[in-house]
């Protein structure tokens, strides 16, 4: 059934369908791993290829004494360069015996006798990233060694496995193919181990263009992070925080239990952006379901960095075992608000300024999907609890996240829906689950795909983590379009139980244009008639 799966995404691949099965958006990769995002340490971001045994193992050690570990850090994976440039006479893969002399299963055993678990990086061509820039010799690469390396890799205790593309070739079609051909060597082998992939390293970026759940349980947005704030970088190498965080917020429709989104793992303690970045840096990360795996020298982290790593509140906050990424409430260019459901009831929100002074950010509880007249509000970084009619609102340092957990009234979570227009059967579909400001909807197959999940909030409609919108004094025919959320009259609509969908400020209904049903038909904004392309189900 897999593998049928994946021949029906390449089809719709080359149909220039979205590249999400039917009924993906609510499965993740069936391997009982990764119910909550991982949590651990990797190697890369601190020493790159300078590893071996003694530092892995110190690691490890640090790990345990500084208490991370009893906050949920538990993999400790080892990233490029570990292997011997060769493998054996019988084609396994080999610990290079002088970094890593009692062997990978010794390691493995280390970590495991100290109750973490064991993670290793491969790469599913012939090189791995540092072989392919030639900082590390060798073609060790899984190409053609699938099923053997992963049982190797269970032979040895391993329990998470980085998979790195780091070339440019292949289109994603052959992503799917190739990456699904090491889930499903790890599948055979019986051995759970999580399954993280980077489809997007010197690559076409497809953290946008697809929903990587039928294949990993993690799989990075962006291309590399690195130790800044904000590079400038739309989606290309290297990413600031605040720019991972632009393209991985509209994403949040695709994490659940058992898959998440990946920003890469965290900078925090690495000395490359300011206390209060770096503050944000890992609150947006917990609030984005994303996976902590921190990249700092465990052996040597100041008071700062351990208060960030381990504040307790916002790591709950991560490891909610719904599984749920935060979605945007409203994002005016400056300030910006994220709120994330939970268990038990309660709404997490994030205020974060990407301005350069401090500014208020404000939302209502009503805004994060909580109705009621009464409601606690817990400051996550200091744990300070207030009272609020409903009201949320800090004033925000420049670069600035304030995060708050909000209980009490009543939770009302907000409506997914599609809308199926009466006059073709097709349904209400961002192109290709395009992000931009301005992407213009259009009428698409029914596929059950995130780019055409809508939800409710108030009077809002989102998708891929934009509102739907009509631009400021949209007359008759103006298009309708997808835009960062902002609270405004021009994003409030109302569905009528005739199944027209209004505008709040334009009057205006959500038209199919000329009444046309073919795939790719543009939806735009028209005067309400009630006729068959201006009524819309909900299914």
């Amino acid at each position: 059934m897999k593998k049928l799966k994946t021949l029906f995404a390449v089809a719709m691949l080359l149909a220039g369908a979205t590249a999400v099965l039917p009924g993906s958006a609510a499965q993740a990769l069936d391997n009982d791993v990764a119910r909550t995002p991982p949590m651990g340490w990797n190697s890369w971001n601190t020493f790159g290829c300078n590893i071996n045994e003694t530092l892995i193992q110190q690691m490890a050690d640090a790990m345990v004494s500084s208490g991370m570990r009893e906050l949920g850090y538990q993999y400790v994976v080892v990233d490029d360069c570990w292997m011997n440039p060769n493998r054996d006479a019988s084609g396994n893969l080999q610990g290079d015996p002088a970094r890593f002399p009692s062997g990978m299963k010794a390691l493995g055993d280390h970590l495991h006798n100290r109750g973490l678990k064991f993670g290793i990086y491969q790469a599913p061509l012939d090189r791995t990233c540092a072989q392919y820039f030639g900082s590390y010799p060798g073609a060790t690469g899984a190409q053609g060694h699938e099923a053997q390396d992963a049982r190797q890799f269970a032979a040895w205790g391993v329990d998470f496995l980085k998979y790195d593309w780091c070339s440019p070739s292949g289109s994603i079609n052959d992503q799917v193919t190739t990456f699904a051909r090491m889930r499903d060597a790890l599948a055979a082998t019986g051995r759970p181990i999580v399954y993280s992939i980077n489809p997007n390293s010197i690559h076409a970026k497809t953290g946008p263009q697809r929903d990587w759940g039928d294949v990993a349980n993690m799989w990075r947005t962006t291309e590399d992070i690195t130790n800044a704030w904000d590079t400038g970088q739309t989606n290309g190498y290297p990413m600031g925080v605040k720019n991972i965080v632009d393209v991985t917020v509209p994403l949040a429709g695709y994490a659940r239990p058992g898959g998440f989104n990946d920003p890469d793992m965290m900078e925090v303690g690495r000395g490359g952006m300011t206390d209060t970045e770096m503050r944000s840096h890992f609150a947006l990360w917990a609030i984005m379901a994303s996976p902590l795996i921190a990249g700092n020298d465990l052996r040597s982290m100041s008071t700062a960095t351990q208060a960030i790593l381990k504040n307790p509140r916002l790591i709950a906050i991560n490891q909610d075992t719904l599984g749920l990424q935060a979605t945007q409430i409203s994002y005016d260019g400056t300030r910006r608000v994220l709120a994330k459901r939970l268990a038990n009831g309660d709404v997490a929100v994030a205020l974060l300024n990407v301005g350069g002074s401090t500014t208020t950010i404000s939302t209502t509880a009503a805004a994060i999907g909580k109705s009621g007249n009464s409601f606690t509000v817990q400051d996550a970084w200091t744990g300070a609890t207030t009272t609020s009619t409903g009201s949320i609102s800090a004033g925000v340092p420049a670069h600035g996240t304030a995060v708050y957990r909000v209980s009490g009234g009543t939770s009302t979570p907000p409506a997914t829906t599609t809308l199926v227009s009466a006059a073709s059967g097709r349904c209400l579909d961002v192109p290709n689950g395009n992000t931009a400001n301005g992407t213009q909807p259009v009428i698409w197959d029914c596929n059950s795909g995130a780019n055409q999940r809508w939800t409710t909030t108030g009077q809002t409609l989102q998708a891929v983590g934009k509102c739907l919108d009509a631009p400021i004094g949209a007359t008759a025919g103006a298009k309708v379009q997808l835009w960062d959320c902002n609270g405004g009259a021009n994003q409030q609509w109302t569905l009528n139980t005739d199944g027209t969908v209004r505008g709040a400020a334009s009057g205006l209904c959500l038209d199919v244009d000329r009444n046309l049903t073919a795939n790719g038909t543009l939806v735009l904004l028209w005067t309400c008639t009630a006729a068959a392309n201006q009524r819309w189900s909900r299914v």
